[in-house]
């Protein structure tokens, strides 16, 4: 029951089976500030509670890197698969079409849509970015696998000029994509990464996520930076949380 709870969590406007829904599901009553801020994640619901006593929460400083053998992960996406853009109230999202996917430990993961925060969640070696994108992948058994990347202020970006004139800004507006957004054309062309094991970033904070941070940002314009703030109408970053036992890969 815990791990289809995150992923029902996770996974909310993708026609996809019913135990699979996406992020921005939630309940409209948390946020990221004042009485409905993180803090408070907790008191809303029976199932939060993992918010304010899991272990192995999610963002965090990646710092003090440990050296590994870390396999390439393996990105198969397809071109145009992101059909419509949604303000879900917590992020700006895009959902993605089936059969785009990333294997990682011998495993495939699906791509089921990509999404922005707006400053980072996460930090690489103190350092905050002014945006950071998040692709959600699910395997066949439920378990999560979340590749980040982070944006720097530069040269705007093409796919973000299409996407960004769709965005909704009123909460639960969604706009058709066409022709289609293809995730690929984010990355950037160095896929290097670190990993580390985490929690989704909104309630209900569930653990045992795959967190793959690439180290290559990309690059967006101001105006595009400041995109996701103006559609939520506030930063919507969790706070950094305690690192504690674990480790960061690179």
């Amino acid at each position: 029951m815990k791990m289809r709870s995150l992923v029902v969590s996770l996974l909310v406007a993708v026609p996809v089976p019913p135990a699979v829904a996406q992020e921005g599901a939630h309940p409209p009553h948390w946020g990221y500030a004042g009485e409905v801020g993180p803090e408070h994640w907790s008191e809303f619901e029976s199932d939060f509670g993992t918010c304010s006593s899991g272990r192995n929460q999610s963002p965090i400083d990646l710092a003090n890197f440990i050296q590994a053998e870390l396999a390439p992960i393996r990105f198969d996406y397809r071109p145009g698969g992101g059909y419509q853009v949604v303000n879900n109230g917590h992020a700006v999202q895009v959902d993605h079409r089936t059969g785009s996917s990333i294997t990682v430990d011998d495993t495939v993961f699906e791509l089921k849509q990509f999404h922005f925060h707006s400053p980072s969640e996460n930090t690489i070696a103190g350092r905050s970015y002014p945006m950071e994108a998040h692709f959600v992948h699910v395997d066949d058994k439920g378990n999560l696998a979340v590749v980040a990347l982070m944006f720097e202020e530069g040269a705007g970006n093409p796919l973000l000029d299409r996407v960004w004139p769709q965005v909704p800004l009123a909460v639960d507006g969604r706009a058709p994509l066409e022709p289609g957004a293809s995730a690929d054309d984010l990355l950037p062309a160095d896929r290097d990464y670190y990993r580390y094991e985490g929690s989704l970033t909104t309630p209900p904070c569930s653990e045992g996520v795959r967190w793959l941070v690439l180290k290559q940002p990309a690059r967006a314009s101001g105006e595009q930076l400041r995109k996701v703030g103006e559609a939520i109408g506030q930063p919507n970053n969790r706070p950094l949380q305690p690192v504690g036992a674990r480790v960061v890969l690179e």
